[in-house]
């Protein structure tokens, strides 16, 4: 049976270990012994340090705050790396950065250990569920013997290429997530001063076209493919309704700072004569900003979407 170390038991990684008991021979480490206590009654043995844990492991799994903890578990004395064996393979699960990925990994390979980044997303709710999000970036090679153990965490698991790109997905993902809570409580502030209300406003929204679709399957429309003519609905008329909804917001009290954000990337965009190019237009000038260019193909978007419906 395989052995395998996880360490960090926190409110993502508990949950997470206890899915793979019975899987594989168990080792845990975490530096509040008590969260293993209901894992060692289900067979899994304990470890006092990582490097007691990682030793002689096959595969170590680690679910940990952020990137300062991910580097220490590697280079601290008694880390990983100082016990790993050549040809094991790490994964950590810690939402970490692209840079500190990079680092620990080429640490990892100066020791003939392969690291990969493998962040998830599903919430305490979903690590338990096992409804779990796993992208995984590093040596597709020795992502293969890991795989029956990942399926065993998460139905969703995706390879997206060389280390460092799962890290990326992940942050792009909650940096959309969050921003879109700070956009839906500014417009709700706005609607709910101005006379709707909360539950109605919600119902309603649920079922106008951006609440019908998933989030990201509108941006192969126009944005993810450059095509911004013919429009669904022009820049104009959707500059309108955005000066409207701040308006409204203005009158209730409230402060506009997401509408004036996105009156502004309007109006330089009208200001190009982009006016009756699609609503989605202004997203281009981002791009342009940070130079970057942006171009897939229809057959390309059209897989993609079939896969999001597999």
């Amino acid at each position: 049976m395989m052995r395998v170390a996880f360490i960090g038991l926190g409110r993502m990684g508990a949950p997470m270990a206890t899915r793979l008991s019975g899987a594989c021979s168990l080792v845990v480490n975490d530096l509040d012994a008590a969260r293993a206590t209901p894992l060692l009654s289900a067979g899994a043995s304990w470890a006092d340090t990582p490097a007691l844990a990682a030793a002689g492991a096959d595969i170590v799994f680690s679910s940990l705050p952020g990137p300062t903890e991910s580097n220490a578990l590697a280079v601290a004395p008694d880390g990983i790396l100082s016990t790993l064996r050549p040809g094991s393979a790490w994964f950590d699960f810690t939402t970490s950065s692209p840079a500190m990925v990079r680092q620990v990994h080429a640490l990892a390979a100066a020791r003939g250990v392969t690291m990969l980044d493998a962040p998830v997303s599903g919430g305490p709710g979903g690590a338990a569920s096992g409804k779990l999000t796993i992208w995984v970036s590093g040596d597709e090679a020795a992502l293969e013997p890991a795989r029956p153990l990942l399926d065993t965490i998460a139905d969703q698991l995706m390879h997206l290429g060389e280390v460092g790109q799962a890290t990326i997905a992940k942050l792009a993902h909650n940096y959309c997530a969050y921003g879109i809570n700070r956009l839906v409580a500014e417009i709700f502030s706005a609607s709910i001063k101005a006379g709707a209300e909360p539950s109605m406003l919600w119902h309603a929204l649920r079922r106008g076209a951006v609440g019908r679709r998933r989030t990201f399957d509108a941006l192969g429309d126009h944005f993810l493919s450059a095509n911004y003519v013919p429009p669904a609905f022009s820049l104009a008329l959707a500059r309108k309704d955005i000066a409207l909804a701040r308006d409204m917001g203005r009158d209730a009290g409230v402060t506009m700072k997401i509408a004036d954000l996105v009156l502004e990337n309007m109006d330089d965009a009208i200001a190009r004569g982009w006016g009756d190019r699609d609503s989605r237009a202004p997203m281009a000038l981002l791009l342009e900003q940070a130079g970057v260019r942006i171009a897939l193909g229809a057959d390309l978007i059209a897989r993609e979407l079939q896969r999001a419906d597999d």
